[in-house]
């Protein structure tokens, strides 16, 4: 086993991450920059207003994206159980 070996496997699990995470947090980001711009228009400075439509939007991407994240992870792990011998050595 390799320190090469390790950095990409690191590298690997970093990537899933961030696709992941990015794929998640990013329309809840957009979604919350329209809220605040509609806000700073009308002067509406309402809490909820802001969170709700931000928490529907994280929903509704996580349930569709949800087998495609779960596929990645599985993989992922599938990959590491496959591989578990040689880091052993």
């Amino acid at each position: 086993m390799s320190p090469d070996f390790i950095i990409d496997l690191f590298r690997e699990a970093t990537l899933i991450t961030i696709s992941i995470v990015l794929v998640t947090i990013l329309p809840s980001l957009i979604v919350g920059l329209i809220v605040s711009m509609f806000q700073a228009a009308t002067q509406i400075n309402e809490q909820t207003l802001s969170f709700l439509p931000r928490f529907i939007v994280t929903f509704v991407v996580l349930v569709t994206a949800g087998p495609w994240i779960g596929g990645r992870v599985l993989q992922f792990t599938e990959k590491l159980i496959l591989i578990a011998p040689e880091l052993v050595r």
